[in-house]
């Protein structure tokens, strides 16, 4: 018997199951030269005994932490919440722990510290999952050599010599805009989201350019500037009614602030989509239940997080085996979601009713 205040390891487990603690320690790890006989009861003598393998002894075997430094900002944001899930989600599946360390503003310049408390923990490896906002890449302009752990980037602009996981931004702007000149829309304005952030300037490039292309003319006046907030998009709104009258579409660059305009052109006897289409960006899961149900830009933020996990325990392998990662920068794909907030005439008016019958 083992008293209640004594710590159970490996070798009162050994003693019990009458094995050696090398033959323990084979069955903790998974090791396949263990008989099944033999495993079976070492495992049940584990649990028996309440067993809990030491982590720091995990990490002497393998030579590493199985812990993840995580740098965030943001949270009260839904695309850094969604996008931390992600991570969280399959650093579990992956067996590995996460250290967080959230930004007290986006606008942070010095990583210095930060990259220093996380590698004083002995993190294997560090996943910057802060938005480029501003100036707060320039830290990157030596290089990374100085660094003794793989990072990967997420949400900035794809650089040389840099891995980065990103949404494709720039695609997801041009679906929105292609969709509504599809729709017949002629005077297609933008909403953009504060322009000091890498993601709003990719979405109104992508605007800007897919117009041009059409023939459309493109004035300083069919665009204005939120700071992604439901407030913010009432107020831009109201700017792009006075400045471009006839506009006859909004592709709107976050759905937040697409709720207010619904609202707005609603209060004001916009009918939507007939007078006004409209399209966001994110597809949050209140999107669906506006009314109408809006039109947006799926960026599958949960699945950015699981695959940069992915991506960054993968360079950590490469390292543990002397492997030389590559700098490959990844984007991943947005999708065009469909709803009544953008289809014109006897479209929309069908698509209204198969909602109300339930098809």
């Amino acid at each position: 018997m083992i008293p209640h205040s004594e710590r159970v390891t490996i070798k009162h487990v050994a003693k019990e199951a009458g094995v050696s603690t090398q033959t323990v320690s084979r069955v903790i790890n998974e090791r396949p030269d263990v008989a099944p006989e033999t495993r079976k009861l070492v495992l049940e003598v584990i649990e028996r005994l309440g067993y809990h393998p030491s982590e720091l002894a995990r990490s002497l075997i393998h030579r590493r932490s199985f812990t993840i430094g995580v740098v965030t900002a943001g949270l009260k944001y839904t695309g850094p919440n969604r996008t931390l899930n992600g991570i969280t989600t399959r650093a579990e599946e992956l067996g590995y722990a996460i250290l967080l360390k959230e930004l007290s503003h986006f606008s942070v310049e010095d990583a210095r510290p930060i990259l220093k408390f996380l590698l004083a923990r002995q993190v294997d490896g560090i996943l910057w999952a802060g938005p480029e906002v501003g100036n707060n890449r320039d830290w990157l302009a030596n290089g990374l050599g100085d660094i003794p752990v793989p990072i990967l980037f997420l949400t900035m602009e794809p650089r040389p010599d840099i891995p980065v996981l990103s949404i494709d931004n720039y695609a997801g702007g041009v679906l929105a805009t292609q969709h509504l000149l599809d729709q017949g829309c002629k005077h297609i304005a933008h909403l953009s989201g504060p322009l000091d952030w890498w993601e709003a300037r990719q979405r109104k490039k992508a605007w800007q350019d897919t117009l041009e292309k059409a023939g459309c003319k493109v004035e300083e006046r069919f665009s204005t500037e939120g700071n992604w907030s439901t407030s913010s998009g009432h107020v831009a709104f109201q700017q792009l009614r006075r400045g471009y009258p006839e506009m006859d579409a909004i592709f709107v660059a976050n759905d937040q602030m697409a709720l207010s305009v619904l609202r707005l052109a609603c209060e004001t006897g916009f009918r939507v989509p007939d007078e006004l289409a409209l399209v966001g960006f994110d597809d949050l899961a209140e999107s669906a239940y506006f009314w109408p149900a809006l039109t947006t830009i799926r960026q599958n933020q949960h699945e950015l997080g699981c695959r940069a996990v992915g991506e960054l325990v993968g360079r950590i392998e490469q390292a543990l085996n002397a492997q030389i990662s590559d700098t490959q920068n990844i984007l991943i794909v947005p999708e065009l979601i469909i709803r009544q907030s953008s289809i014109k005439g006897s479209t929309a008016v069908q698509s209204i009713r198969e909602v109300n019958n339930g098809s």
